[in-house]
């Protein structure tokens, strides 16, 4: 994957705050902080998400949701009278640099709580750092379950939210057999795990699956293979520049005119860089459709908008962090309080109002049942073709 910075927000190489408002100094917070701050601080939270190594496309799309979130609830006033600051951490889309991210924000910057990454291998290279100092994580990208703890609270979908809907209506619409393919970390191998048991129990067969490391230029083999496999269906998990890559190859091979993809983890802002008409026909299961005609979701893409200019694409991972944080919000108002502890008790069984309907975290295995939509590319965008109503996570806690 490239390695351009280019998108990077201003300052990032330092700390970014996005607040009305800046704590007194010397008042830094000591590891494991867990009493309420004075009526004069800002509430932290720390960001740690890739605006360079690869996927800085998902961590500019989170960085919106945050930024209006951020916004809207200064501009309402803040959390109990406290300004909301957000501090920024570029992890590189690297395991080891989110673990020094996540350090310096903890026992440097003292923050109350913390968003992102985007990618599995991060976030469980975070999780020691985060149950050790006792500090909630906000985790708003979609993933393959089974991160369950205290600490840990996921705002985004697991593998049957986004699996159940979409492999049944490609079997019963498309036919014939699946190829999967995507990058070879734990993310797309547990997808297609549970990809594999829903197929086979209805009946259907795999006709291959293949991973690939990072930083492929050249995927004619690849596209072959699943030619020559016979395969009606791709389903596919390769992020970031790779994936932008692998489509623009395929499409050139001619492989979409007998293939349909299924894409897992696709994104609005894929589009534009598949180049004018690349990238139709792609079938998603998604928790949010920019397009959507309902009043919520249409304030919502406004709002954005109005920020970040009418050409921006708006994807899920926007909503997700959006909703993390004003989850947040609604904690510790909740609790009437401001501390670590209070971010996790208040978020257990929390239901947050979003763009899409409402989000119920578990009191429990703390992910969420969301409003889900069976949507395909057309044009620049999706298009709901079917509205899955609220569905429920299998999380995967042991």
């Amino acid at each position: 994957m490239g390695k351009s910075n280019k998108n990077q927000p201003k300052g990032l190489s330092r700390r970014s705050v996005l607040a009305a408002g800046t704590a007194a100094a010397g008042l830094a917070a000591l590891p494991g902080l867990t009493t309420a701050v004075r009526a004069a601080d800002a509430v932290k939270v720390g960001a740690v998400l890739p605006f360079s190594g690869g996927l800085e496309l998902f961590g500019n799309q989170a960085k919106l949701g945050i930024d209006l979130a951020v916004k809207e609830i200064n501009d309402a006033g803040g959390i109990m009278g406290q300004p909301l600051e957000v501090l920024y951490e570029d992890n590189k889309t690297d395991p080891k640099t989110s673990v020094e991210k996540t350090t310096k924000l903890i026992r440097g910057d003292g923050v109350v709580a913390l968003t992102g990454p985007i990618t599995s291998n991060a976030r469980d290279a975070m999780t020691a750092t985060v149950k050790r100092l006792k500090t909630p994580l906000l985790y708003a990208t979609n993933y393959e379950g089974g991160a369950c703890d205290r600490y840990l609270f996921s705002f985004n979908t697991v593998p049957n939210q986004e699996l159940a809907k979409l492999l049944p209506y490609l079997q019963e619409n498309v036919g014939g057999s699946t190829y999967m393919f995507g990058a070879d970390y734990v993310w797309p191998q547990k997808m297609f795990d549970a990809a594999r048991t829903l197929v086979e129990g209805q009946g259907g067969s795999v006709a291959g699956v293949e991973f690939t490391p990072w930083g492929v230029k050249e995927f004619a083999p690849v596209i072959r293979r699943i030619a020559d496999s016979g395969a009606k269906t791709l389903l596919f998990a390769l992020p970031g520049g790779d994936g932008i890559t692998f489509i623009k190859q395929a499409e050139a091979f001619g492989l979409f005119e007998k293939v349909t993809v299924g894409f897992l983890g696709f994104a609005e802002t894929y589009l534009g860089a598949f180049g004018p008409g690349g990238g139709q026909n792609m079938w998603v299961t998604v928790p949010f459709v920019a397009s959507n005609e309902s009043p919520g979701v249409k304030d919502f893409v406004a709002r954005i908008r109005a920020s970040a200019g009418d050409s921006v694409p708006i994807s899920h991972y926007v909503m997700t962090h959006y909703n993390a944080i004003n989850a947040l919000r609604d904690a510790l108002v909740r609790q009437g309080t401001v501390s670590r502890e209070a971010v996790v008790d208040g978020l257990e069984g929390l239901i947050v109002a979003s763009p899409a309907g409402p989000v119920t975290i578990g009191a429990a295995d703390h992910h969420v049942t969301l409003p889900m939509f069976l949507a395909k590319t057309e044009g620049d965008g999706l298009k709901t073709v079917q509205d899955l109503g609220r569905l429920a996570p299998e999380a995967g806690c042991s």
